[in-house]
């Protein structure tokens, strides 16, 4: 599991921990999963790219270190995807926002595609891909390799939770994509589901299940 960054900080486990509860009602699970995307972005884009500007404060003139929020984007695996891309817009509002739309075939759990919008020029960007879980991989390989068809200037993904079977999966189409997470489960069950996981994450954001 090379360049698989477990963010282990106590505020994300806790919210994580919440979150598994099958008790916890649509409107909290919303709400943690919108923290724990703000929590973890700081750890996702801890070597984001940076600039020396001017800056004029009330004593004198000086330089600092600012990061361009316009070269960065959240590409949003639809539907859960969109939640985590809200909550990382919370501490990085001018970053770009795109959407892929994917839905897993019941059967072959193999990815369709049916929606897909990205800022343009890409080529000039950071893609951060979000999706609240990674379980078979398929979704976000396809994800990927759609991204690559525009040559962003890097891609990284980013998930509340995964499963060795999901990192193998990405892993093994796109070594090069690091992946950071809040947690990694056991194993798949028969349907594709994490154990133990968290459940459907977009029915339990959107209240569908």
């Amino acid at each position: 599991m090379n360049d698989v960054h477990v963010i282990d900080h106590p505020l994300v486990q806790h919210k994580l921990t919440l979150m598994r509860q099958k008790q916890t009602s649509t409107n909290d699970f919303r709400r943690l999963l919108d923290e724990i995307s703000t929590l973890m972005t700081y750890d996702v884009l801890a070597d984001i790219p940076m600039q020396e500007v001017k800056v004029e404060t009330p004593m004198e003139v000086t330089t600092g270190m600012v990061i361009d929020g316009k070269k960065l984007v959240f590409a949003a695996i639809l539907r859960g995807g969109t939640s985590m891309a809200d909550g990382m817009l919370t501490v990085v509002p001018g970053a770009r926002i795109g959407h892929i739309g994917l839905y897993r075939d019941p059967k072959t759990h193999i990815p369709v595609e049916y929606y897909f919008k990205m800022p343009k020029e890409l080529d000039e960007r950071d893609v951060v891909v979000v999706d609240p879980l990674l379980a078979t991989g398929h979704s976000a390989v396809a994800a990927v390799d759609r991204l690559k068809e525009y040559h962003p200037r890097s891609i990284r993904f980013v998930c509340v939770l995964t499963c060795p079977e999901g990192i193998a999966t990405l892993q093994g189409a796109h070594p090069e994509v690091p992946i950071f997470t809040a947690g990694i489960d056991r194993e798949l069950d028969d349907r594709g589901y994490i154990l133990p996981g968290i459940g459907d994450a977009g029915d339990r954001i959107y209240g569908t299940e």
